[in-house]
């Protein structure tokens, strides 16, 4: 009998020469990419390098113009966002989505809700809405929020908003999360925070992420990937990133990468 401990984990998201034009630009140049189950893998690069667009292009927000995208080796290249979703990709955004007059609760509890693809009306069982709510306060709680349960969302910090988007798309039981720059605008002690949530999240979750804070990113992600004008640079640990002279040039005078 096989040990499972032993077998090769699989790629969940497959990438085959993908390809986004806006006229004759290309913002996405035919990008082939694997991302395997399990693992925390980032995608860097400079600015114009194309990480946004791709992000869209996997969470469904903007079709590809070539390419397929397979999710767990289904194609998904023509499903829209919300069949995404039920299979299982969740994204957040640099803009906020959430509902800012309700509570974090009440966030949460709406994408839960959705989810389990029901009300919570009178005419429901009462062990259902328990449920429900039970979810939403242990999700709060694993991202950090164990005291802004009834706190509206208008008064979080900054932070704590990323903190509380990434408990609503936890709420839709993803086997991919995509986090598009989740530590933009947040202080050093933010994005500590986040860091050490996003490190936290159960290894059933693949985790896919956008950021230019690139601490965050090598101290968070078992593979990382580098775009460069729209193309695919090089994809490696984080050591062999650091010490890639392909990724040095691509930086150069934009950023350190060796540190």
């Amino acid at each position: 009998m096989i040990d499972p401990d032993l077998l090769e984990p699989l790629d969940l998201l497959e990438l085959r020469g993908v390809s986004r034009d806006f006229g004759s630009f290309k913002a996405v140049d035919a990008v082939s990419l694997a991302v395997r189950a399990g693992t925390r893998h980032a995608v860097i690069g400079p600015n114009g390098a194309g990480k946004s667009t791709l992000f869209s292009l996997i969470s469904g927000t903007l079709p590809a113009t070539a390419g397929s995208l397979l999710l767990d080796g289904r194609d998904v290249t023509r499903l829209p966002v919300n069949r995404r979703v039920g299979l299982g990709i969740a994204t957040t955004f640099q803009h906020s989505s959430l509902f800012m007059r309700e509570t974090a609760l009440e966030n949460v509890l709406l994408a839960v809700v959705r989810r389990a693809g029901s009300g919570l009306g009178i005419g429901r069982p009462l062990r259902s809405r328990r449920t429900a709510l039970a979810r939403a306060h242990a999700l709060l709680d694993q991202v950090g929020l164990p005291s802004r349960h009834d706190t509206p969302a208008a008064e979080l910090s900054h932070g704590e908003r990323r903190q509380l988007e990434v408990a609503v798309a936890l709420a839709t039981e993803p086997r991919l999360l995509l986090l598009d720059e989740p530590a933009a605008g947040m202080s050093p002690v933010e994005t500590a925070r986040l860091t050490e949530v996003v490190a936290a999240l159960p290894g059933e979750v693949t985790v896919l992420l956008i950021e230019h804070d690139l601490d965050m990113v090598f101290e968070l992600a078992n593979v990382v990937t580098v775009m460069h004008l729209g193309r695919h640079l090089t994809t490696g640990s984080p050591a062999e990133v650091r010490a890639s002279p392909e990724v040095q040039a691509a930086y150069l005078g934009t950023m350190e990468v060796t540190r």
